[in-house]
């Protein structure tokens, strides 16, 4: 298999992971003047300053996403993440100086090590030191650490997540990238629509969850599903869309978590997707562009999540 395309020029990207308490954070490193959007769709999310990068509201750009595990606790490794932006003079202006926009969103994996291990200021921080450009590293690193999809019969059966990506260009010469984080209650499903990753019977068979559900006469043991699961994306795109614009494409990239997971968008999921645009914003608007990048992002949405469980 070749080597994925590397995100568009200025982004970068950057990991810190705890090992030994299977946990970590992913932070993505925008480029100055980008734009952001976002779209939440989960019934279980974790998120912090996501208003901010509203289609409605006046912040005029974005400087980075964080995305984290350690459940809400993960949340404060963003204030790493500002502390170190602020170090290297990266932030949206203000009259009294820059203000770093660092919009973030958690997984819930303090059930895979321990719960006591959770990302902090220190580990955004790290994080943004490690950023590099180029591919990054993929697997049970950064906020995939402690990931796993297919939860209905339990963590114990179910396959491990993790940090999934993909990317490639418009007809336009518009590249888009996805990073994800794969940490669904349900299954990632390839393009022929089998199980990739997802639970297993004792006996080592895959238990399709949508089906396990439908067939299903009472709830299931709640002693034995974990019940905080999430996917979480970042888009990120060279094209020149304007703020409203990366809400939309957002907005499409969130097609692409339900053609990879079922069953999706639960009460019990927190999925959540970013779009970051780092073309120029006094370009004119193309709509059609935006239509072009949002069916492109969700279709390497897709990808990204099932690079997630199958890159090792």
């Amino acid at each position: 298999m070749s080597e994925p395309v590397p995100p568009p020029d200025g982004f970068t990207i950057g990991h810190w992971t705890d090992s030994e308490g299977v946990t970590g954070c992913t932070v993505i490193l925008a480029p100055p003047g980008t734009r952001g959007g976002v779209d939440v769709r989960g019934g279980g999310t974790g998120t912090r300053e996501t208003d901010a990068v509203g289609p409605l509201t006046g912040t005029a750009e974005v400087t980075a996403v964080m995305l984290t595990g350690g459940s809400a606790y993960g949340l404060s490794a963003a204030d790493g993440a500002m502390r170190w932006l602020e170090e290297h003079d990266r932030g949206y202006s203000t009259p009294s100086g820059l203000v770093p926009i660092v919009p973030a969103a958690v997984i819930y994996d303090l059930a895979e090590g321990d719960p006591k291990a959770r990302p902090g200021p220190d580990s955004g921080y790290a994080a943004c030191e490690a950023a590099r450009e180029g591919v990054p590293e993929r697997g049970r690193v950064g906020a995939g650490t402690g990931a796993a999809v297919g939860k209905i019969l339990g963590r114990s059966h179910a396959a491990p997540g993790g940090v999934g990506y993909a990317a490639a260009r418009t007809g336009r010469g518009d590249l888009v990238a996805a990073l994800a984080v794969a940490n669904a209650f349900g299954d990632v499903i390839g393009p022929d629509g089998n199980v990739l990753a997802g639970a297993r019977g004792d006996d080592g068979e895959i238990v399709p969850t949508a089906a396990t559900l439908a067939a299903m006469e009472a709830a299931p043991d709640p002693a034995r599903v974990e019940d905080r699961n999430t996917t979480l994306v970042c888009v990120m795109t060279d094209a020149s869309l304007t703020k409203p614009a990366c809400t939309r494409v957002a907005r499409m990239a969130s097609a692409g978590v339900a053609r990879a997971v079922s069953p999706v968008y639960s009460d019990v999921d927190g999925d959540v997707v970013f779009c970051l645009a780092s073309g120029p914003a006094d370009e004119p608007a193309d709509r059609f562009a935006g239509i072009a990048i949002g069916t492109l992002a969700a279709e390497l949405t897709a990808q990204a999540i099932r690079d997630a469980v199958t890159v090792r």
